[in-house]
């Protein structure tokens, strides 16, 4: 069952209710397919099937007004995919050439159970749920998203960490032949890598998001599967993932070993750090329009309350 989970987002900044009314049969009848056994239908296909509304879907702890979106065309062709592009629109056309299925990840390192887990089994194991979070880009702007995942807790669980497992390290796909940057060999090292520590990893707010706005994830998004935190910089919520290592140290990313005084390995969002170049003290919301006042940034994206207690003993202006 798709479970909606509010995370107390004010209602001006949730995506409009009508880009929900086709909502997420289309994941109701993947996980219907899979727990069927159907011959010869798979996760995937059964993601392609048209969505059509689905009644009896649980309301949300909003007031029942009208709502002020970040469109779902907006967050869909607004993105960062430099394996592809360096601007934020060619993306949605150029990564559609990208073979997400079948697709698998690996899990390794400091496990019991190392394994590769094809996407249909770890998706037939979960219970999706709907997150909706903020997002907030380095860059100063914002949006707001209906992610549709589960937590990433529940695979790492799956391989049984080891007490010597400390981070966890993450690797996008490499696939030079249909992102001409890898092939290129342009601006950063690749393949692209992230990581965090294990208890952010393990924290409830971290998933792994397979679709958003009621819908499987587009190629430009990060399909078949990204990871999401919410409280840091959207860069750390790394796309298209095929391996997931867990380590003793903390693992070299990609951005921290391109500009390690501009992008730390942490990347909590925090209006008291800024970047080399501009403020962090508040952000463009996407959507908006010219007189849309910019927003305050608030210290871990409005998530402290949460994750907060993750970092009571450190610096924040250090470990940045």
């Amino acid at each position: 069952m798709i479970i909606k989970t509010h995370k107390d987002i004010p209602s001006n900044e949730i995506t409009d209710p009508l880009v929900f009314k086709q909502r997420r049969q289309i994941i109701k009848a993947m996980m219907g397919s899979l727990a069927a056994g159907v011959a010869g239908v798979s996760a995937s296909s059964a993601l392609a099937e048209p969505v059509s509304v689905w009644s009896n879907i649980p309301k949300a702890n909003t007031t029942g007004e009208s709502l002020i979106a970040t469109p779902s065309d907006i967050v869909k062709n607004h993105t960062n995919y430099y394996e592809f592009t360096f601007n934020k629109t060619d993306a949605t056309q150029l990564a559609q050439s990208l073979p997400t299925d079948p697709w698998s990840v690996e899990i390794s390192g400091e496990v019991e159970n190392p394994a590769v887990y094809h996407l249909e089994d770890i998706l037939s194991q979960q219970s999706l749920q709907e997150y909706i979070y903020r997002f907030r880009c380095v860059e100063a702007w914002s949006m707001v998203v209906p992610w549709i995942g589960f937590p990433l807790a529940n695979l790492l669980k799956m391989a049984k960490p080891l007490s010597s497992a400390q981070f966890v390290q993450f690797t996008a796909i490499y696939d030079p032949k249909t992102m001409p940057n890898q092939r290129d060999n342009a601006m950063l090292e690749w393949p692209y890598v992230e990581g965090l520590r294990i208890d952010e990893a393990m924290h409830h707010l971290t998933i792994l998001a397979a679709g958003m706005y009621g819908e499987r994830m587009p190629k430009q998004n990060g399909a078949p599967l990204r990871l999401v935190v919410p409280w840091k910089y959207g860069f750390k919520s790394i796309k298209a993932i095929v391996k997931i290592e867990l380590v003793k140290r903390p693992p070299v990313t990609t951005w921290n070993k391109y500009a390690p005084s501009d992008y730390g390995f942490y990347s909590n969002v925090n209006p008291e750090v800024p970047h080399p170049r501009w403020s962090q003290n508040s952000e463009r919301q996407l959507g908006g329009s010219f007189f849309t006042p910019r927003r305050k940034t608030e210290l871990f994206n409005g998530y402290g309350s949460q994750v907060a207690s993750l970092y009571s003993d450190m610096d924040l202006r250090h470990f940045f």
